[in-house]
């Protein structure tokens, strides 16, 4: 047996090189250097080969193998001399004829697509300008009558390297014949009609069945059928599957990887009739420009549930017996938590100590002109539902306190600053009744959270400013008063030396006996100088 080696070849356009070989068996590749002890060796057995072509590519020359079920493999960096080589090899070991492909470079954003069995190739004038391996779509959407949006997986296990093309979308114009229905007209004769449906929902429709987007290969182990969800808002059918989740509504369908779902919060809601699931999940679901990295699942609960596991005796024994119930009967809210918590295996959130007046894990509030509420966790403050905020522990400052001040004009409610580490930034939740503020600053000292109340602060200001006042008006009270008592000595003996005369003069029963002439001179002499007139 003859192989044949390649080195310096690149992998689904991987970032480390390594060695490719053929062989009678099929193909080969294993990483080398460094990046050797921590890569296992991928193996194409022969049998899953279908076709083989031979285009150009990032690093120099491409190697493109269509397999049965693994989809698209592509082997990048051959030189322009590997070609003949290649060639022979494929054509003595799999009888496979290795076709050259060149691609458009015309530059047009227009053309037609092909559906083939492992990729999707958008072609301008019969050559291929570009492909996208099924294997590479997360999501697809109608975005408009026209517009069909297709989402990509951001990183498939690999550091970024700068920015990643995230989504892109197709423009279809114009409409197809669908179904031919009979119907019958006003004179009772039956006539077939033909139903007229957009370009852009057919291939959104085959879209979504090349690329599993509707559908996972295998049964679900669980389904949940019309669950209200908060954000985004409708109603969705979850299908949960051992490594991922489908959630599927009226106008978007969405596939989410276990490994997207980063925690998962149990919080009941302060109306004490509805029960909150959040999801968090990175990267976040998009609806166009819009991004969702929390969904909030709602829940009556009163509401009851009862399934059973889609798993057989052996599957269950060994794979999910330490994670999940075989079957269930409890409520909605609680079943859909256990088996999150078991298929991600995420530690399930749940509120800790902090309980407001009325005895709730959370407090209304209002965020800008969100309204919504508040909870106080074990590790973190989340604020639900719209937007949804997580602000863990680890982040805060300090909070400040404002508006928490008794008296008559006095607001009811306060004001809940959360000032974050290393920024300005800063979210400020209003409208909590006051009320709850001994309780949310004496939970916060508990977890070392630095709380300033504004008003105390301001309290403690203004008493030691009136303390320091009061100081220095004892002082000038002693001083003026000693010389007050100087005064009014002084200002007594000075009265009393002329007020007998004064009186007697201005009362004494003979002033009036006077002549008029007498009082007339006396009433002139005392009289003020006039003014001068002026000139």
């Amino acid at each position: 047996m003859v192989n044949t080696d390649f080195e310096r070849i690149y992998l689904n356009q991987s970032k480390s090189n390594g060695r490719m070989r053929i062989a009678d068996s099929g193909l080969g590749w294993k990483a080398s250097g460094a990046n050797n002890a921590n890569s296992a060796p991928f193996l194409l057995p022969s049998e899953e080969l279908l076709a083989v072509q031979w285009s150009k590519g990032s690093r120099g020359y491409e190697l493109r193998v269509q397999t049965k079920n693994k989809g698209v493999v592509m082997l990048d960096g051959f030189d322009e001399e590997d070609f003949t080589k290649l060639k022979q090899e494929l054509q003595r070991n799999f009888h496979l004829t290795l076709e050259h492909k060149e691609h458009s470079l015309r530059g047009w954003n227009w053309g037609k697509t092909d559906l083939a069995r492992n990729e999707l190739i958008f072609q301008v004038n019969n050559k291929p300008n570009f492909e996208i391996p099924y294997s590479s779509i997360s999501n697809s959407n109608l975005t408009g009558k026209n517009e069909v949006a297709v989402e990509f997986n951001l990183d498939n296990g690999h550091l970024q390297a700068g920015d990643e093309l995230v989504e892109m979308r197709f423009y279809v114009p114009g409409t197809v014949e669908g179904e031919t229905k009979t119907v019958k007209t006003e004179e009772g004769e039956e006539k077939a009609e033909t139903e007229e449906i957009s370009a852009a929902s057919v291939f959104y429709e085959q879209l979504k069945d090349k690329a599993d987007i509707g559908q996972v290969a295998g049964e679900a182990i669980v389904s949940f059928s019309d669950v209200l969800f908060l954000t985004p808002r409708g109603r969705y059918d979850i299908d949960m599957y051992p490594t991922s989740l489908r959630l599927r509504g009226k106008t978007y369908d969405y596939k989410i990887q276990y490994n997207q779902i980063e925690r998962i919060f149990s919080l009941p809601k302060p109306d004490e009739a509805h029960h909150l699931i959040l999801l968090q999940i990175d990267p976040p679901l998009r609806q166009g420009q819009t991004r969702y990295p929390f969904l909030a699942l709602q829940f009556s609960k009163e509401e009851e549930l009862e399934l059973e596991l889609n798993v057989s005796n052996e599957e269950y024994e060994s794979k999910y017996k330490d994670r999940l119930q075989k079957t269930y009967d409890a409520p909605a809210h609680l079943v859909m938590s256990h088996c999150f918590r078991g298929l991600t295996e995420r530690r399930l959130v749940v509120p800790g100590s902090f309980q407001s007046r009325f005895l709730q894990p959370g407090i209304s509030c209002s965020l800008k002109a969100s309204e919504g509420y508040l909870y106080p966790l074990d590790r973190c403050f989340i604020f639900v539902t719209k937007p949804t905020v997580y602000i863990p522990f680890s982040e805060i400052s300090n909070i400040t306190m404002s508006r928490t001040g008794g008296g008559v004009s006095a607001s009811r409610t306060f004001d809940l600053e959360i000032n974050l580490r290393n920024s300005n930034q800063s979210h400020i939740f209003g409208s909590i009744d006051r009320e709850e503020q001994e309780s949310i600053e004496k939970y916060c000292s508990e977890k070392g959270i630095r709380v300033k109340n504004e008003e105390k602060i301001a309290k403690a200001m203004l008493a030691k400013a009136m303390n320091e006042a009061g100081d220095d008006d004892d002082d000038e009270d002693v001083d003026m008063g000693s010389a007050a008592d100087d005064d009014d000595e002084s200002a007594d003996d000075d009265f009393n030396s002329g007020s007998e005369s004064d009186v007697a003069e201005e009362f004494d029963s003979d002033a009036a006996a006077s002549d008029s002439e007498d009082s007339g001179k006396e009433e002139q002499d005392d009289r003020p100088p006039q003014k001068k007139a002026k000139n």
